[in-house]
């Protein structure tokens, strides 16, 4: 009875295994065929079943036997969703955009015109990664847009749209933090005010401002003295247009203070300099003096930042 029992196992292992062996041999012969109407309806078959890496498999052989042939259309359709279907965005956005192109005429060249640059906007990375296809993706959804202004999908293009340059604006804001810091003081008040440039409507448009107003007075304070006035200068300029155009911010008393202190700043440079055309030792002392970075600091409230001669 056991010996039975151990055959009737053994059989069943066979079988179940000949099964599977089978399957996997059918498929690879499939693949090996040059029968292309059974590999392209087998190939619909297994992306409909959504077993897309087989799909995968036999459209990519299929697209160079069919190309030409009027069945080509509806193979390469298949082949960018399948490669959509996998995630792989940038093939599939690659093959969308040729689908466009090759068949302009088709009633799914909108739709694929569509999905290229969405596929764009999907391969868009983190902010603080490079943005190179964020842009290349809002250049894509604006030519949809443009080619199709009457679509049901335009509204969807221009969230899209706003999506990646609020991406792109957190980016700009990001690198031009960066540069202060790190203490590239100059470097950082040339980013904030490209970035106001670029996003005149920012949300961190306040606080940019603000920042420009310190970086530019550490900017001053770390530069050679007879370099310092004009410095000086342009930080008192700043806060000046950010307390006119920022009457109630919350940075309203910091800005002051930072004005009151370039302004002591310029007093002191102006008697250092003066002090240095008459003393060959303090011009050379003063000459050691052009770091123009830092690490930056709070003025407000820190009694060795008040005054440029306690440096």
């Amino acid at each position: 009875m056991l010996k039975k029992q151990r055959i009737l196992t053994a059989s069943a292992l066979i079988a179940v295994s000949l099964m599977f062996g089978s399957c996997k041999s059918d498929y690879e012969k499939l693949k090996a065929s040059n029968d292309v109407a059974k590999k392209y309806r087998e190939a619909v078959k297994y992306y409909n079943k959504k077993d897309y890496n087989k799909a995968l498999d036999l459209f990519d052989d299929l697209t160079q036997r069919y190309r030409g042939k009027a069945e080509a259309e509806d193979l390469f359709y298949y082949y960018a969703y399948t490669n959509y279907k996998l995630k792989d965005y940038t093939s599939a956005g690659y093959h969308f955009k040729n689908f466009a192109e090759n068949y302009p005429s088709s009633t799914r060249a909108e739709e694929c015109r569509y999905m290229a640059a969405y596929c764009s906007y999907l391969d868009s990375p983190n902010y603080q990664l490079d943005q190179t296809n964020s842009s290349k993706a809002i250049e894509q959804l604006q030519l949809f847009i443009n080619l199709y202004p009457k679509s049901e999908r335009v509204a969807d293009a221009s969230k899209l749209i706003q999506n990646l340059r609020n991406k792109l604006e957190e980016k700009s804001y990001a690198d031009a933090r960066l540069y202060y810091d790190i203490g590239d003081y100059l470097s950082a008040v040339m980013a904030f005010n490209n970035s106001l440039r670029d996003y005149p409507d920012t949300k961190y448009a306040e606080e940019m401002e603000f920042m420009m107003i310190k970086a530019q007075y550490l900017y001053a304070r770390n530069s050679l003295y007879y370099k310092q006035e004009d410095r000086y200068n342009q930080a008192i300029s700043y806060a000046d247009q950010f307390t006119e155009k920022y009457p109630n911010s919350k940075y309203l008393r910091e800005a002051a203070s930072y004005r009151k202190i370039s302004d002591q700043g310029i007093k002191q440079a102006k008697v250092l300099v003066a002090e240095a055309s008459v003393d060959s030792k303090v011009a050379k002392k003063l000459a050691k003096k052009d770091t123009t970075t830092g690490q930056p600091q709070s003025v407000v409230g820190k009694q060795n930042e008040r005054s440029p001669q306690n440096q």
